[in-house]
């Protein structure tokens, strides 16, 4: 497991699908503050909850400079129909061997109902226009959590 991301660090790259099967890369948003958030399945309840907030504030997010990416271990058709369902208007990218989540130390041990397993730690990175990481959360909870990432942001006065 790699070691946990850290403001000024550079963030590593990657190539992943998107819903649509195209390639994207963190560099295309090179020139850009992106924050890129790691969720754990498509189409489940904290997950929509998650990806609909950052939907719904998408375009005051954007009017502050910042661009959205979400990833997950899903599969491209997954993204494609929790798109689909949710009117989702960000990249949502495929990282089926989570090795993106593994560089990102989003992947690791969890524990749910006394059960040790491996599996996605809910994080966001935000990247800045360089490439470098801004900011690092990890464990961080579905409900709420782009008000809190605005706040952290200071875009909310």
């Amino acid at each position: 497991m790699a070691e946990r991301l850290t403001p000024g660090t550079a963030a590593p790259d990657f190539t992943l699908k998107n819903a649509e099967g195209k390639d994207v890369s963190l560099s295309d948003f090179r020139g850009r503050n992106t924050i890129v958030y790691f969720y754990p399945a498509a189409s489940t309840p904290a997950c929509a909850k998650q990806a609909c907030d950052f939907r719904d504030s998408l375009a005051s997010l954007q009017a502050a400079g910042y661009e959205v990416v979400g990833i997950s271990p899903d599969p491209v058709k997954d993204l494609a129909r929790f798109v689909a369902e949710e009117a989702l208007t960000f990249p949502l990218l495929s990282d089926e061997g989570h090795a993106v989540a593994d560089a990102y130390a989003a992947w690791g041990e969890k524990k749910n109902y006394g059960r040790t397993y491996m599996g996605l730690i809910r994080s966001t990175i935000v990247v800045d226009p360089d490439g470098k990481v801004a900011v690092a959360q990890y464990n961080i909870r579905a409900t709420g959590h782009v008000a809190k990432l605005r706040r952290d942001l200071k875009l909310d006065k």
